[in-house]
């Protein structure tokens, strides 16, 4: 916190001092007024001294509510910069990790740190607790000092009647630590029920499948799982704090005979009783304020661990030294060397030993069953997965040795899955804020990718925000045009390397036809690569891959494989029989 905002430890430094002398105020003030009466003082010299050390007091306490305000602001910036380096670690984390449900769930565990909820705020908890355990200390020190001209034993047992309190708030921190997976998965589904009847993409389904009864029951499930946990939570939670009060009867009760039995046989004078009644009070507070800071900074520090361990996860890196300002210009050649993947627990490779060489601008098609590994291959050549064995090369250089952001420069994908963000279309398009994108290159890739007459229709044009619950004038896009403007993106940033997955599913015939004569303009002087389940349209294509258990199956033109009769061969006669009048049924390849 002190290197993101300096001026916090001279606030820290300046607020202990005030806080030690205010703690010890509120005990020497009873005691100070019974003084000045019992001496019989003069009503001025008793007012003048009342007074003056009031004044300190106020002074005091002004001054360290000031610097309390200052560091609120200063733990307000810290907790945002800690906030920003979460999303950056999302941003930048490797994706095959951050795909992994455990991940997301650490990252879920880690973002509540940075959350505020019943007072609570782990990130800013840990160093406000921290000063505030310093603090209690001081005052300890302080008053145990006191206590010891009474006997030396009232502040021991003062401060060993805790154990108990520290032992049940262990065990309570260890029971919640451990269950914190399952509280983690808990809430992720009860907010997937409770906001997935409020996403328009669900309402029609929802409707016409008669789903609404099958959500509130779901809801009414996991609710009552919800509450069992906090049943268990703050039964524990009360077994502890009972435990707590017995422990703070017996100490007070001890420390209070002590001190009456002194006043009665006249060892300590009306003064020095109220003294010593007002510190063991506050003494006895102090110690189980430090038990409560200690295990507060105990339960932020759980959910700060889960965030550094987020933070700790490997990102994109290591980085090589490679920039791809020389590999922007013209078409690469793409090498994999006998490139092997397997996801976590999977059995058996979904890419294995693949070798495969693509010449400079060739057009190549990637075609088989589901599960054939041809968007896995994908992910692979953008870096978005490190394969388990071999390597590939970009223009002879391996993957590795270029700078990760660099690398991505090579490539402009068209994911299967893309979703435009809630921006204005100008913005999804050029990915850039506030209108920084070249227009007049957006509106062309637009029109390029088909959207030529929805954006004449909209009054304001890429202006447009693509989501009508933020903004009364935005449009929400089918599905085919959300396609569009994502292939009009990756025209837009021109890489050498274009990648199109299934990128016409969602498109009509007519407008499926309008971007394959579009194909060869959008790959000239690039080297591409096609997913389809559609074999009819990988004819354009300089070569077919027909993938079969993560490895290329056949290979060839589309004639070639024709002749060949292979598996493509009888995939596409499959397909291609829909559209015959003889058709009489097939079975697959």
């Amino acid at each position: 916190m002190v290197r993101d905002t300096p001026a916090s430890l001279l606030v820290m430094v300046l607020e202990l001092p005030l806080a030690v002398f205010l703690a010890w105020g509120e005990v020497r003030l009873p005691a100070l007024v019974v003084g000045e009466v019992t001496r019989g003082a003069a009503l001025r010299h008793a007012a003048l001294t009342v007074g003056l050390f009031l004044l300190a007091m106020l002074l005091a306490t002004v001054l360290r509510d000031t610097c309390e305000a200052a560091l609120g602001v200063f733990l307000q910036r810290y907790r945002n910069v800690r906030g920003g380096e979460l999303d950056r670690k999302s941003m930048t984390c490797l994706y095959q990790t951050f795909e992994k449900k455990e991940t997301r769930d650490l990252r879920d565990r880690g973002q509540k740190a940075c959350w505020m909820w019943d007072d609570v705020q782990p990130l800013s908890d840990v160093p406000r607790h921290a000063l505030k355990l310093i603090e209690y200390i001081l005052c300890y020190v302080l008053l145990g000092t006191v206590l010891s001209h009474v006997t030396p034993w009232l502040a021991l047992l003062l401060t060993l009647a805790p154990a108990v309190n520290i032992l049940c708030a262990r065990a309570y921190r260890k029971w919640q630590f451990a269950a914190r997976a399952v509280r983690t998965d808990l809430n992720r589904k009860l907010d997937y029920v409770c906001k997935k009847p409020a996403d328009l993409t669900a309402w029609k389904d929802i409707r016409v499948y008669g789903m609404a009864g099958w959500f509130r029951e779901l809801y009414r499930e996991l609710l009552q799982k919800g509450l069992d946990w906090e049943r268990r939570a703050s039964l524990r939670e009360f077994l502890g704090r009972l435990a707590d009060l017995f422990v703070i009867l017996l100490r007070d009760g001890a420390a209070y005979a002590v001190l009456i039995a002194g006043a009665v046989q006249g060892e300590i004078t009306a003064e020095e009783f109220v003294l010593y009644f007002a510190a063991v009070s506050s003494f006895a507070g102090f110690v189980g304020n430090i038990v409560t800071e200690w295990n507060a900074i105990l339960n932020a520090s759980l959910f700060v661990c889960d965030f550094r361990e987020y933070l700790d996860l490997p990102g994109d890196g290591p980085d090589g030294a490679e920039s791809a300002e020389g590999h922007l210009d013209h078409a690469p050649e793409i090498v994999f060397d006998r490139v092997s993947f397997r996801y976590d627990g999977a059995e058996a490779d979904t890419i294995h030993d693949l070798s495969l060489t693509i010449a400079p601008g060739e057009r190549i098609a990637l075609v088989g069953l589901n599960g054939a590994g041809k968007t896995t291959l994908v992910k692979l050549l953008c870096g978005l997965y490190r394969p388990r064995a071999g390597e590939i090369r970009v223009d002879g250089v391996p993957a590795g040795d270029f700078r990760r952001e660099e690398y991505y420069k090579l490539f402009s994908p068209v994911f299967q899955d893309a979703r435009p963000g809630p921006f204005s279309i100008l913005e999804n398009v050029s990915a850039r804020l506030d209108g920084r994108g070249d227009r007049a290159l957006a509106e062309s890739c637009l029109r390029r990718a088909g959207l030529g007459e929805k954006l004449d229709s909209l009054p304001k044009g890429m202006d447009t925000v693509l989501d009508k619950l933020l903004d009364s004038e935005g449009t929400d896009l089918s599905g085919g045009e959300k396609q569009k403007l994502m292939l009009a993106r990756s025209i837009y940033k021109n890489a050498p390397v274009l990648v199109l997955d299934e990128p016409t599913a969602a498109l009509d015939p007519i407008a499926e036809n309008q971007i394959y004569l579009q194909y060869s303009a959008m790959t000239a002087g690039k080297t591409s690569l096609f997913i389809s389940h559609r074999l009819a349209s990988t004819r354009f294509c300089d070569r077919i891959l027909f993938l079969k258990d993560g490895q290329i199956a056949e290979q060839g033109t589309h004639d070639e494989l024709m002749a060949l009769g292979g598996a493509y061969s009888r995939l596409y006669e499959l397909q291609s029989c829909w559209y015959r009048d003889d058709y009489k049924g097939g079975s697959e390849p």
